[in-house]
């Protein structure tokens, strides 16, 4: 079989294509790979501000299944409860609507001192919440000491700087800017409470292993939710606040353990002479309920 002397030409040009194809898919590949980081980067409001980058250590077990030392005899007795006339069913549930209502996330907060008993009967309420398989997997740290609580300042004071420049990115920044929200957070040190509301992934067995906490985020949300209702009942008012970022850090400074993170953050106290709020106005009933 004859070849032309053009043979290895031909050979060497394919050849040199080929590499040229390849380096070109590589570069296509990684400017993908950075485009998709960057995004995610861009992105950590979904998700990323509930998680704590703690690393557990490897050797510890999940239940595997095994009963967790729950009694499954515990006796379930009689209920009731007191049952209203329709027409004070009517009055009481538009009392309430009324009262919640009125609430609003309010930024400027009073240093005025605020009894320490109405803070626990708040967080006793929030404590009725239900939650999957009756595990209440929430901790309610009170801070009041002023000096813990300019720490907690500074640590979302830094990581906001960062989130409002560079992590949250420019429509979510100017989404919020007729709210006249930044990164200077003054109510963290006025606020005569803060109040942070830490999820318990996973509780422990008497044997040391992990038991499981069933829906715990929904439960602790349900909780939070409580909590604010209790916190207006008695004239307090709050911002809810869930600094990106700042979970592993605030939680290494009030020495949780691991299995807890940080779900949401509430100054707590009355709100201060010249407070404003937004001039917002709520959904109809119409947008936000569905009869079938």
């Amino acid at each position: 079989m004859a070849f032309s002397p053009l043979t290895p030409v031909f050979v060497a040009i394919i050849c040199v294509l080929i590499v040229i194809i390849l380096k070109g898919s590589r570069k296509s590949s990684k400017k993908e790979h950075s485009k998709a980081c960057q995004k995610t980067e861009s992105r950590p409001w979904v998700d990323e501000d509930l998680k704590d980058s703690t690393d557990l250590p490897v050797d510890e077990e999940d239940d595997g299944g095994e009963w967790q030392g729950l009694d499954d005899n515990i006796a379930h007795i009689p209920f009731s409860t007191e049952r209203y006339a329709e027409e004070d069913m009517v009055k009481r549930s538009k009392a309430f609507y009324e009262l919640l209502n009125k609430r609003r996330s309010v930024r400027f907060i009073s240093d005025e001192p605020v009894p320490r008993e109405v803070i626990d009967n708040v967080i006793k309420t929030a404590g009725t919440s239900p939650s999957g398989a009756h595990t209440e997997p929430w901790t309610f740290v009170v801070v009041q000491d002023a000096e813990i609580k300019h720490k907690i300042r500074e640590i979302i004071e830094d990581e906001e700087e960062i989130n409002y420049k560079k992590r949250m990115g420019d429509k979510w920044v100017n989404d919020l800017k007729r709210l006249r929200t930044n990164w200077i957070k003054e109510y963290l040190d006025a606020a005569p409470y803060l109040i942070l509301i830490f999820k318990q992934v996973y509780g422990r067995l008497p044997n040391g292993k992990k038991k499981t906490h069933y829906y715990n985020e929904i439960s602790v949300s349900i909780a939070c939710g409580i909590l604010l209702a209790a916190l207006q009942n008695v004239g307090l008012v709050t911002v809810t606040s869930t600094p990106l970022n700042c979970g592993p850090r605030l939680r290494v400074l009030l020495e949780r353990p691991t299995n807890e993170k940080l779900l949401l953050l509430l100054p707590v106290g009355y709100p201060r002479k010249d407070a404003t709020v937004p001039d917002l106005t709520r959904k109809p009933l119409g947008d936000i309920m569905v009869v079938v």
